[in-house]
């Protein structure tokens, strides 16, 4: 019996999605809820699972296609055997024998087995620097670029024994471009023309989540009158706050305690007293939340994604913790679902993590504002009148002057200033 392969239902925020990758080939045996089809949308990639024991009998989406909700993806043989055995003998036989080395298994991203089949690369071509022999996008990038400066040597060494006459260099070095493990350093090199090859490019595809984060930031310029404000905030006492109890709190409730849930606690204070920052508009009314569901900014393999801790404002600094480590585990994995990066009243971006030390976040519409934290870097500042060195970092608040009126944002960023520099005032709601 023919049982079909459909598109999963979309959100009503996600009109479309495109076949990035089938992980099985007509005739190959399947097992039911084994994933056969990886279908990405604007914002995560969903894996499509056989719905029967069988055997997967035809592919009507290719990959690349574009589909929309309960689209028929292809067709499974219920019951049906693959050629050489039984449907469990050829799953048994599949899993116990190592991966083709054009195979990438499950071990990396859809976005680097993506980036390896544009470059023909195979799994056994690239070095994976992370857990487990991970492969990421900069060890393939990191393979690319080594391949490109073997083939501009060998470019180089051809070039110049053509220019010498000599019949004999022109041999040893044809010979050492073409024949495996021929070249002067005793690997093998790919053949590369001469001329401009320190000057290649290469076009790929925009993936649909790069595509969407372009045009949301194009509709956050174009149809929001968005404006910064910016506050420094002195870092030494949570710095000290975390040094005294940071080894009871990790032994208390399993998770280390960071900056970004001190901030996030801040905010939803702050989101408490300014309802302004914590609104959107929706046509011509202005919706004002009763709740702080905070976007966490994370990146990841495919981009950067925002996943929304609900409820932030009754969790508590460990419960944040918790949830931003989880995301950030899931993001790396690609396993963040719809539910996870939908709706949202406030988000947190941190370029501090990469080293940047003042910048302008753009807004997640419909949001009314976003705060941006940058990297801690010992300044002097004057206190009480004497000059000290102390861990500073800037702090900005874009927002949406349509809604948001200068003197409510500049307040509301020197409140997080405020409770951030002295954080009893959380614990005590004052």
């Amino acid at each position: 019996m023919s049982t079909e392969i459909k598109v999963p239902v979309l959100p009503e925020s996600v009109a479309d999605a495109t076949i990035l990758a089938w992980q099985k080939q007509p005739g190959d045996a399947v097992k039911r809820d084994e994933v056969l089809v990886e279908v990405e949308t604007d914002k995560v990639v969903l894996e499509v699972p056989a719905p029967v024991d069988g055997v997967l009998a035809t592919i009507i989406a290719e990959e690349g296609a574009v589909v929309t909700a309960d689209e028929l993806l292809g067709t499974v043989n219920e019951g049906a055997v693959a050629d050489g055995g039984s449907t469990d003998a050829a799953n048994s036989a599949s899993a116990g024998s190592p991966q083709p080395a054009g195979d990438t298994g499950g071990a990396t991203s859809p976005s680097v087995r993506q980036m390896m089949a544009e470059n023909n690369l195979q799994a056994s071509d690239v070095s994976g620097s992370g857990k487990d022999g991970r492969i990421s996008q900069a060890d393939v990038q990191a393979t690319i670029d080594a391949r490109g400066s073997s083939a501009s040597a060998a470019g180089a060494v051809a070039a110049s024994a053509s220019a010498s006459g000599s019949s004999v260099a022109a041999s040893t070095a044809s010979a050492a471009v073409s024949a495996p493990g021929g070249n002067m350093s005793g690997t093998a090199a790919p053949a590369a023309s001469t001329g401009d090859d320190d000057r290649t490019q290469r076009r790929v595809p925009m993936t649909r989540l790069r595509a969407r984060i372009a045009e949301r930031l194009l509709e956050a310029s174009q149809s929001t009158a968005m404006l910064t404000t910016f506050n420094e905030v002195d870092m030494h006492p949570i710095k000290t706050l975390r040094s005294q109890f940071k080894d009871q709190f990790e032994k208390t409730h399993n998770v280390r305690l960071g900056f970004m849930s001190i901030f996030v606690k801040a905010a939803t204070e702050a989101l408490k007293r300014f309802p302004d920052i914590n609104a959107s508009i929706d046509g011509d009314d202005i919706v004002y939340h009763g709740f702080c569901d905070v976007g966490i900014a994370v990146s990841s393999d495919r981009g950067l994604v925002v996943p929304v801790i609900r409820d932030a404002e009754h969790l508590s600094l460990a419960g944040i913790e918790n949830q931003i480590n989880e995301y950030a585990s899931r993001a790396k994995e690609g396993k963040l679902g719809l539910d996870d990066l939908t709706g949202g009243t406030f988000t947190i971006t941190n370029g501090g993590v990469f080293g940047s030390l003042m910048s302008t976040p753009i807004l997640n519409p419909p949001q009314s504002a976003i705060l941006g934290m940058h990297a801690i870097q010992d300044r002097p500042v004057a206190i009480n009148g004497e000059v000290v060195i102390r861990p500073m970092m800037y702090i900005a608040l874009s927002y949406d002057h349509r809604i948001v009126d200068g003197q409510g944002a500049v307040t509301f960023l020197k409140t997080i200033k405020e409770l951030v520099e002295e954080p009893a005032k959380i614990l005590l709601d004052i």
